[in-house]
């Protein structure tokens, strides 16, 4: 950890050198803060910068991601949204912030995230055993819907759709389940990467803001499902549908219907799965809801 630290800031110290930026010492004023529930694993983080001059773009990287940022229309602050990965190690973690001033001048300073340990609880579930011990014939296709999905993730989309804040895609209450790790049948699996809405079948899933449709389908694990591409690299992936109203490609509005909550895939029951992905973080749902609500 220290030492990807050490090599950020030797980075920055080699491109001032090179002629690259004007130091954050000369651009007085460069201030840097963050707003977050916590500083935990599968937080979102909202950076937020304001500079003395009015730059042309700023700009940052963190946690070995590019991280994108807009204006305020009211307030001239700029924010950007970083996710701490659900597995994202304690420690610190320094974030390189540049702002563009112009005329090939620039201010570059580093920003420190301080990631606090979280222990996340453990669920006992019983579920048909083919979703356990998958059988031989469907390994193929589940290797090669694993490698769409992260594929899909791992892209960041240069238009944001998303504006303002997120809204929850049913009426029903959040679990908070997310970062539990599920021992299914006996045998421990992965933690969960996602928040479960409680709902009964057939209840209206919407869009919780902008976005494209990136993928639809039925998957060996997730059942049906409907992924949302919100831009820079921010998506929803709603799981266990029991129907699916949208086609890849359609550009859906906060509040449209996507699909119908269902119990399709490795359930115990109908409910409503939903995961956000933010540049390949995976992110607490309620977190994104908190800090970019209404």
């Amino acid at each position: 950890m220290r030492q990807a630290n050490t090599l950020a800031r030797i980075a920055v110290v080699l491109a001032l050198a090179a002629g690259a930026v004007v130091p954050a010492a000369s651009f007085s004023g460069l201030e840097v803060s963050h707003r977050a529930r916590a500083l935990h694993p599968g937080e979102v983080v909202v950076l937020e910068v304001r500079p003395s001059l009015t730059p042309l773009a700023v700009e940052a990287t963190a946690f070995g991601r590019d991280v994108r940022f807009f204006e305020g229309e009211s307030d001239g602050v700029w924010r950007g949204l970083v996710g701490i990965d659900l597995t994202a190690e304690p420690g610190e973690y320094d974030v390189a912030v540049r702002a563009v001033i112009g005329a090939g001048a620039a201010a570059y300073t580093i920003y420190t995230l301080e990631v606090e340990p979280k222990e996340f609880p453990t669920r006992h579930l019983r579920v048909n055993p083919n979703y356990v011990d998958p059988p031989q014939a469907v390994i193929d296709r589940i290797l090669r819907e694993q490698d769409e999905v992260a594929a899909i993730f791992l892209a960041a989309s240069p238009e944001r759709l998303w504006q303002g804040g997120f809204e929850a895609p049913v009426p029903g209450r959040a679990t908070s389940s997310f970062g539990r790790r599920s021992v299914y049948n006996g045998q421990p699996r992965s933690p969960h990467s996602g928040t479960d809405f409680r709902a009964g079948t057939g209840v209206p899933v919407k869009a919780p803001n902008a976005a494209t449709v990136v993928l639809t389908g039925d998957l060996y694990f997730s059942g049906q499902v409907v992924i949302l591409d919100h831009g820079w690299g921010l998506y929803s992936y709603f799981a266990h549908l029991s129907a699916v109203d949208v086609a890849e490609g359609d550009v859906v509005t906060r509040g449209q219907v996507v699909g119908k909550v269902g119990a399709t895939g490795r359930v115990t029951g109908p409910h409503l799965h939903w995961t956000v992905r933010l540049n390949d973080a995976r992110v607490d749902p309620l977190s994104l809801m908190e800090l970019l609500g209404d």
